[in-house]
């Protein structure tokens, strides 16, 4: 009978970790807000409620006294927090880079069944083809705001290392600035048709060595000079642009081009530009946004990125759980004597319980907090870089956002739920004459 009872009782503390983890994450925070009013509501109205707020400011009265062990769960949980904000915070920060690349305003066209532009390959023909479509906004003189371009990976030496890395050279024409306004100069010029002349991205400036302006760097055997840098506030500022002609030459491509980046007439008209192009039988291509193109283009590693926090923290979470258990088991036997008194004049299980778990959980909330703290003053906008498509780096910052430190938080408060219910079940169930024997 014993044994059963052990085993009910053991099921039912499962199923109570279940129910909470599976509510605490899927809650958003306006009904985890709502549920913790109604608990402060319980603990000043109803009479095991107010039980519960006594035997909790005593117990955090005395958290001084236990100054080491209340340590070990904050800097364990801090530490666990922090991981895994920075981890998430890369992730965040290559999704915002590369997803904020695009806009609803204009188009890219890449062969069909073409996943990226580095797979991509339309002639000359498909290429005038596309230009004519009455969707692409004309400029004054009513020529196309549409840039046929090309991509070629090349290597250069990376800054404070004799190492090589791969970064995107694009090859553009004049009406690849009128594509996209956002890119400015901050430095130098524009290079000109028919040299070999680069303009290169803040990022890729920050990563790779000898592309000040007035440098010469090689690339595809050939002296190129850097003429200038430019910003754009997206994942463009990780590549170099140079003359089309002169890259095709170089690197052997032909008068092939990779895509068509093109400026259409109105965001409600990409519809309209992608039908026209599905019904020319001379064209086997697929238009989407750039908005949609890099935002799928970042999905992948935003993605392998998020997966590789959890699973660290994870990891880290059963170290902390295990500390937060060792801490709040310890708390629970000294204080045996004080709970069975508490038990002895009158206060049930329930305000125990309540009272040990929110001395865990307040602790676990001062780790979030410490932890989230730490990754936002250390990690925020902190410039890193990785391969891009598996090809070229992109550059990138690290991104704190407060959807994030909210995350970490949640982290902190289940670690602390996990490792303060079975000291706090344990000291419910502690039988009052034992506690006062043992005492």
């Amino acid at each position: 009978m014993k044994l059963l009872k052990s085993l009910l009782s053991g099921t039912a503390m499962f199923l109570v970790l279940v129910v909470f983890l599976a509510a605490w994450i899927a809650l958003p925070w306006p009904a985890l807000l709502g549920l913790a009013v109604l608990f402060a509501l319980w603990m000043l109205l109803a009479r095991s409620g107010r039980q519960a707020a006594s035997v909790t400011r005593v117990g955090v009265s005395t958290l001084a006294q236990r100054l080491g062990g209340s340590s070990v769960v904050v800097i364990g949980i801090a530490g666990v927090v922090g991981v895994l904000v920075a981890l998430l915070a890369m992730g965040e920060g290559y999704r915002h880079t590369v997803g904020n690349s695009g806009n609803d305003e204009t188009a890219i066209v890449l062969r069909g069944g073409s996943s990226a532009e580095l797979m991509s390959v339309l002639d000359r023909e498909a290429i005038t083809v596309i230009e004519r479509a009455p969707q692409i906004a004309r400029d004054g003189e009513g020529r196309p705001l549409a840039s046929a371009e090309l991509l070629v990976a090349a290597n250069l030496p990376l800054r404070g290392g004799e190492d090589d890395g791969s970064v995107t050279l694009r090859g553009v024409g004049p009406m690849a600035w009128a594509v996209r306004p956002n890119i400015r100069l901050v430095a130098g010029r524009q290079f000109q048709p028919g040299r070999r002349e680069l303009v290169v991205g803040t990022g890729t400036q920050r990563q790779f060595a000898g592309l000040e302006v007035g440098k010469s760097v090689r690339l595809g055997n050939e002296p190129w000079e850097v003429v200038g840098v430019f910003e754009s506030g997206d994942s463009m500022e990780s590549e170099m642009w140079a003359d089309a002609e002169i890259v095709a030459t170089t690197f052997r491509r032909g008068s092939s081009r990779a895509s068509v980046v093109a400026r259409l007439t109105g965001t409600r008209d990409f519809d309209a530009f992608k039908a026209t192009l599905a019904a020319d039988p001379r064209l086997k291509v697929e238009a989407t946004t750039t908005r949609e193109y890099f935002q799928r283009q970042s999905e992948g590693m935003a993605k392998q990125l998020r997966i590789i926090g959890i699973v660290v923290g994870s990891i880290m979470a059963i170290g902390a759980v295990f500390g937060a258990l060792n801490t709040m088991f310890a708390s629970v036997a000294s204080r045996a004597r004080e709970i069975a008194t508490l038990r002895a004049i009158g206060f049930r299980g329930m305000p125990v319980v309540v009272a040990v778990m929110l001395e865990t959980m307040l602790l676990a909330a001062t780790g979030g907090v410490l932890g989230g703290l730490l990754a936002w003053l250390i990690f925020n906008g902190y410039t890193a870089s990785t391969l891009a498509g598996g090809v070229a780096q992109l550059t990138f910052e690290f991104k704190v956002t407060p959807g994030l430190l909210w995350e970490g938080l949640k982290w902190a408060l289940a670690i602390g739920f996990i490792g303060g219910l079975f000291p706090a079940v344990r000291a419910a169930r502690l039988p009052v004459t034992e506690a006062l024997r043992a005492a």
